[in-house]
């Protein structure tokens, strides 16, 4: 089984509210921005997405049951409340909201196959560029 730590490390960076004093935005940009250059591209989100699914896919069948769902919301939760949830505000939520077996089951079969958890990396996006300039920066984060 992958290990928890993973999990928070990696993968539940997308959800993690704003620790005091940073701008909005700015743990996601960190964490899913992979080549760095201040901007979350449709490919960083795809990437990250497998990377997210790998982590939570424990018995490693190809795709996330209600079961793991459970620990992958569970960890969401605790990495939120460890990076001062209380203020995430929309753009969290809606990250968070982008990552919900709700969302990402297409089928509506109780579980998520790494095809359908990706096939909504463009999706989510969408739901994080407030600004549609096809990037997600901290711009995208915060009041408007």
């Amino acid at each position: 089984m992958k290990s928890i730590m993973l999990a928070t490390v990696v993968a539940l960076s997308a959800t993690a509210a704003l620790a005091e004093g940073q701008m909005p935005g700015a743990h996601f940009i960190e964490n899913w921005d992979l080549d760095q250059d201040g901007a979350v591209s449709l490919e960083d989100i795809t990437t990250r997405r497998g990377d997210v699914f790998l982590t939570f896919d424990a018995d490693e069948n190809g795709a996330l049951d209600a079961e793991e769902y459970v620990y992958f919301d569970e960890a969401r939760a605790n990495d939120m409340e460890n990076n001062g949830g209380h203020g995430q505000g929309n753009g969290m939520r809606r990250a968070s909201e982008g990552m919900t077996l709700a969302f990402n089951d297409t089928d509506g079969n109780g579980e998520v196959s790494r095809e359908e958890f990706l096939a909504h990396s463009a999706d989510w996006l969408a739901m994080l560029d407030r600004n549609g300039d096809g990037g997600v920066t901290t711009a995208d984060f915060g009041r408007q």
